[in-house]
């Protein structure tokens, strides 16, 4: 109980604290904005230690700035541009605001004056790189050093070497988040800034519709901080109008700065960095513990049956099978596989007939193999062999002639002459003369006879 009732006094002891800060801005607003009764003015000033919180921005971190509700901070990127940066910071003298300013190297090389303009203003200066490049999420860490290390010199020197105008806040070209380059930072004390909300004044849009985005979306935070750029027209004819709605709708701006050792920083709980940290009014933040209950028994529920649907399958009416007097399990709606029953189970296929593969020969092929045999059945003399040849090719002119008969024209004569030479016999068989001559040659090997 003790340790509640000390979370209770530091809560409403933080309280008191920013509601003195209120009332003492509020009053000196009257006295920082003579001549403008209507302006909207800086609600308060909010001290952070960037090594306690490295990363704020709900777009991309789960910390925010420790803002109370239609709290608004003010930031503006990528100057200065003389004529836009000059206008920028015109419209927020006339409205007694104060915002953040993340300037990049470069320009603050080309535009020094601006960025000491910022510094009288009482504006915070904080850096973007020395080039921005939107290839921070991707370059060596070599490489985003150097942008970093470069923007901040070229910011220092701009401001005539005056460390204590140049606060440790650094934004990352495109958002475009690396571990290691918010590891980095970190190392150095620099807070990295992401944001709760932007206007996309960085788009080719209608400064009507930078006013309307950045209108609906801090309606739809209820607070956060906003990101624009002055160097934008877009950003300048849209500004006015944002600011005086900011007033309309109760909203107030808050001017953030870094903690030094003469000014610490302002006192918060862990819970406000969030944008919207439970509050004691949501019941999930405090759920009821679970009480350890002794259930005298346990029952297992029944499993809803087919029948609560009104849906009752035709094979559950069959009568139920028992075993021994325990019932079965029905059997499945579905058929089963089941084995069919041959008469005669063994069936004998009808074979070809062996004259399927039969081919006939040739009438001078088979007088051929006929010859061969005879010969190698016994031996014959040469003079034999030669008469057997003869034999051979009268018989198979026969065969010719009778396969041609009825195929013969007028006009056409036939004659078969043979000659002979010793080792070898010959048949030559030429036949028709006349229009048609048809050519039929015969060589017999007289030793393969």
């Amino acid at each position: 109980m003790a340790g509640d009732g000390s979370v209770g006094v530091r809560v409403f002891a933080v309280l008191c604290l920013n509601l003195l800060a209120c009332l003492s801005a509020q009053g000196a607003l009257a006295a920082d904005c003579p001549g403008h009764p209507d302006a909207l003015g800086t609600s308060r000033t909010l001290v952070v230690d960037p090594r306690q919180h490295p990363r704020i921005g709900t777009m991309q971190y789960p910390e925010t700035l420790p803002l109370e509700d239609h709290e608004v901070v003010l930031t503006f990127d990528d100057g200065p541009l003389p004529r836009n940066s000059n206008q920028v910071l015109d419209i927020l003298a006339a409205q007694c605001v104060k915002a953040t300013f993340f300037i990049i190297g470069r320009m603050a090389q080309y535009n020094p004056e601006g960025v000491r303009k910022l510094r009288d203003a009482g504006h915070s200066i904080g850096t973007h790189s020395q080039n921005h490049p939107l290839t921070f999420h991707k370059m060596p860490i070599e490489k985003a050093r150097q942008e970093i290390d470069e923007g901040i010199a070229s910011t220092l020197a701009a401001l005539g070497g005056d460390k204590t105008a140049l606060a440790p806040f650094f934004r990352i070209p495109g958002l475009l988040r690396a571990e290691g380059v918010e590891e980095y930072l970190a190392s150095q004390g620099i807070q990295t800034w992401s944001a709760d909300f932007p206007a996309d004044d960085w788009r080719h849009i209608p400064s009507s519709r930078v006013y309307d985005l950045a209108m609906k979306r801090l309606e739809a935070k209820g607070k956060g901080i906003l990101l624009l750029h002055d160097i934008q027209a877009r950003t300048v004819a849209a500004l006015p109008r944002i600011l005086q709605d900011l007033k309309a709708r109760g909203y107030r701006i808050v001017h953030v700065v870094p903690a030094t050792p003469e000014r610490p920083a302002t006192p918060t709980e862990p819970q406000q960095w969030q944008l919207h940290p439970p509050s004691e009014n949501v019941a999930i933040s405090h759920w009821p513990k679970i009480p350890r209950f002794v259930f005298a028994e346990a029952g297992a529920l029944g499993a809803p049956a087919l029948s609560n649907w009104g849906w009752r399958p035709e094979w559950q009416d069959l009568p139920q099978r028992r075993a021994h007097g325990v019932p079965l399990p029905r059997e499945a709606p579905w058929p089963r596989q089941a084995a069919l029953a041959l008469e005669n189970a063994t069936i004998t296929l009808p074979a070809p007939a062996q004259g399927i593969f039969e081919m006939p020969d040739r009438p001078w092929t088979a007088a051929r193999a006929l010859a061969a045999s005879v010969a190698r059945s016994r031996p014959v003399s040469a003079e034999q062999r030669e008469t057997d040849g003869t034999k051979l090719v009268s018989a198979e002119a026969g065969a010719s002639r009778r396969r041609t008969a009825g195929k013969s024209h007028p006009g056409h004569t036939r004659r078969i002459a043979t000659s002979h030479t010793p080792g070898r016999g010959t048949a030559q068989a030429t036949t028709h003369t006349g229009k048609r001559p048809l050519k039929r040659l015969v060589q017999v090997k007289k030793g393969n006879v």
